[in-house]
């Protein structure tokens, strides 16, 4: 089987920070992006902080992006495992605004017309049924009272910013810090490839206003 030789290209940011349209260009720029859907399925070996399934999930492809990528410290794993890698994290302008988007990306996911409850997240049948609560409460807590907390979710969400711009401090050529929204986005994502700019436009996928 193919195994490629390229540095790897990991999005770590939080999911609902532009990762899909960092997949597009991934894409764009003929690289081989890993499977989302079988990637979101290595969810309980990060949750055992077993990153053997995902580390070997990693030789068949280039790029990866979202769960497990966007959750806290599998960034280490995959430097250790794959030196010369390349870093995106991904940002929204705050804190309130990405958990906006998230609640309101599940909220018109699960159709229901109001924010999803846990059992909500467990019927829907998405990657499999409970995955979506699995991914909540195993990066927010069993607490079915603190679902969309946001108090809660704002704070893991910068913490992992913090713990990963703390981690790369040292090396500014492995981490790129991104808003897609930003003008100069597009630019400053190929330039930290290592593709030429020649204009292109940053695509805007998923968008949960649009949904």
């Amino acid at each position: 089987m193919l195994f490629f030789r390229r540095p790897k290209i990991f999005c770590i940011g939080a999911n609902k920070t532009g990762t899909t349209s960092i997949a597009k260009v991934f894409r764009n720029l003929g690289l081989k992006v890993g499977n989302q859907g079988r990637a979101e399925w290595l969810l309980l070996d990060w949750a055992r902080k077993d990153y053997r399934p995902i580390i070997n999930y990693c030789r068949w492809a280039e790029a990866y992006q979202d769960i497990p990528f966007s959750y806290p410290d599998t960034y280490r794993a995959l430097d250790t495992a794959f030196p010369g890698s390349k870093f995106i994290l991904t940002v929204r302008n705050d804190a309130d605004e990405w958990f906006e988007s998230l609640v309101r990306f599940h909220t018109k996911a699960i159709g229901k017309n109001r924010i999803p409850t846990a059992d909500d997240l467990r019927e829907f049948p998405y990657c499999y049924r409970g995955f979506l609560w699995d991914a909540m409460r195993l990066r927010y807590g069993e607490d079915e009272s603190l679902l969309y907390d946001h108090d809660l979710y704002t704070r893991c969400y910068e913490e992992h910013n913090i713990a990963v711009q703390d981690y790369f401090k040292d090396r500014p050529g492995d981490l790129l810090v991104l808003n897609v929204a930003e003008r100069d986005a597009m630019e400053r994502l190929l330039t930290f490839l290592g593709y030429p700019y020649t204009g292109q436009k940053m695509p805007h996928m998923n968008s949960s206003k649009n949904r």
